[in-house]
């Protein structure tokens, strides 16, 4: 119908035009019923008039018959005259309600009332007894004029009375359409103006959860479009500098994890140069066994210096995301041997995770999620406390049976399963606690409970999207003053154990 797509104020100003026409619409039929209603009550008002007149009639009759005065005559004549002149007049209004017939059965009674008049005033002085029969005669024409008068006069209300209900069933249907059709004008807004908002706005507040992702919204309007095409490329600036903040937080990361390798770095070189030094000094010794020990346990060292550059590499290198078999164990001891140097001689570290337990994961990615959870343990209990990082494997029928441990996956934030196997593994500390009134914000970008300068508040959004980019959940607990539980489920599909089986 429009060539061109239509605005939001242009479709609300033709909602609005049509609630208007069907407003004039309905008030205009109703005002032709009040018009119908007036007319039925002008004309009633003369079929009363009417009445009252042969009531006069009769009146003037019984006085004449009583008195046989020549005035109660004259008035009884002039009456009668009146009510011709009266049914003449409103001839149309008395057939509409009655009928033709009754009309005609109307006047003639009226022209035989007044020639039996006429004939009782002429009769009464020459023959009384005759008189006697006319009288009686007149007495029923008299009654039945009345009588007709009276049904004219009761048709009449009826008719009034049956327009009035008319009239309210009109304003009623009218009330109950005008309504319906301000519902329907206003369903038919909501489902191209409002809707489109409220997807917008549920765009939104995915924003505020950390999703940056474009939006796509089947709307037509032109103000829609605006917005959504300037709100994308306000979430493409976001997002590319979400990107930068994630590579700043990763550096701060990674010069944490620099103190720690020129710890453990020490170790090795130190070894090192012990052994050379003593090879230099007996350079010329011909105790060979002592020299290829010596020799092997340059090489041994800097094998282990190798190791933990290499580890440092891999965490500072970009690459794509992809996953694999991961000895947990492993993987959690190394991590803490990047930041041994900032641990506190007075905090203990307990590491309950078996030999035997693998992951499914992509081992730069959730070696940030360890790092950084381990990082805030260490900050929460300050120079005293312990550290507690426990894991554990869980088959997917023991918890679907267990249906306590269901409930507590359920409450998950992220894609916990009870489908599959997972590794569930809890990193705890004994440290302040989170204040509860903080706990739903602490995976929001940017929330930090720190002091100004001190965190960018992206460590926690960072985990938990990478623990969702693993398909798996974190969780929260934490008493104020007793201490912080992070809980990680990561799936473990049937495919991945099955190349557990071949590594096994």
């Amino acid at each position: 119908m429009f060539k061109k797509a239509l605005s939001i104020r242009m479709k609300i100003t033709f909602g609005y035009y049509a609630i208007v026409v069907i407003i004039i619409a309905l008030f205009t039929g109703i005002l032709i019923e009040l018009m119908q209603v007036e007319k039925v009550t002008i004309s009633g008002q003369k079929i009363s008039e009417l009445s009252e007149i042969t009531l006069l009639i009769r009146r003037f009759e019984k006085n004449y018959f009583l008195y046989g005065k020549e005035e109660d005559y004259k008035e009884n004549v002039t009456t009668v005259a009146k009510a011709h002149e009266l049914i003449e007049r409103n001839h149309k209004e008395i057939v509409a309600i009655t009928n033709k017939n009754f009309m005609e059965s109307l006047t003639g009674s009226l022209r035989e009332y007044g020639a039996q008049m006429e004939q009782f005033r002429k009769t009464v002085k020459n023959m009384p007894a005759e008189g006697v029969k006319l009288e009686q005669s007149i007495r029923i024409s008299g009654k039945k004029i009345v009588e007709l008068a009276q049904y004219i006069a009761k048709t009449e209300r009826m008719h009034l009375l049956t327009s009035l209900k008319t009239l309210q069933v009109i304003i009623v249907i009218s009330i109950f359409f005008l309504s319906f059709s301000a519902v329907a004008v206003g369903f038919v807004l909501s489902r191209l103006v409002t809707r489109p908002l409220k997807q917008l706005q549920e765009s939104m507040e995915s924003i505020t959860n950390g999703k940056f992702k474009s939006i796509a919204i089947n709307s037509k309007d032109r103000e829609i479009i605006s917005l959504t095409n300037a709100f994308n490329r306000v979430l493409f600036e976001l997002e590319s500098r979400q990107r930068h903040l994630v590579q700043s937080e990763k550096l701060a990361s990674l010069g944490t994890l620099l103190s720690g390798v020129a710890h453990e770095l020490n170790n090795p070189l130190s070894n090192i140069s012990t052994s050379c030094q003593i090879l230099s000094e007996e350079i010329g010794d011909a105790d060979i066994e002592q020299k290829i020990e010596l020799l092997s346990q340059i090489e041994e060292q800097t094998e282990r210096a190798r190791n933990i550059v290499l580890s440092l590499l891999e965490f500072s290198r970009e690459k794509e995301f992809k996953k694999g078999i991961i000895p947990l164990k492993k993987l959690i001891e190394e991590t803490i041997r990047f930041i041994k140097g900032q641990i506190p001689t007075e905090v203990e570290m307990a590491l309950i995770v078996p030999d035997s337990l693998y992951i499914f994961a992509d081992k730069q990615r959730i070696q940030q999620v360890f790092l950084n959870l381990i990082k805030n343990a260490i900050e929460a209990v300050g120079e005293n406390g312990k550290i507690i990082i426990k894991a554990r494997h869980s088959n997917a029928s023991e918890k679907i049976k267990r249906k306590a441990e269901m409930s507590k996956y359920m409450s998950y934030r992220g894609k916990c399963t009870v489908d599959e196997d997972t590794v569930d593994i809890e990193i705890r500390d004994t440290g302040h606690g989170i204040p509860p009134d903080m706990l739903p914000k602490i995976f929001d970008p940017f929330f930090t409970t720190k002091d100004v300068g001190h965190g960018s508040g992206l460590g926690l959004s960072i985990v938990n999207d990478i623990i969702e980019e693993h398909s798996g959940c974190i969780a929260v607990e934490s008493k104020a003053g007793k201490g912080t539980s992070f809980f990680i489920s990561l799936p473990l599909p049937k495919h991945a154990k099955a190349l557990l089986q071949v590594i096994k």
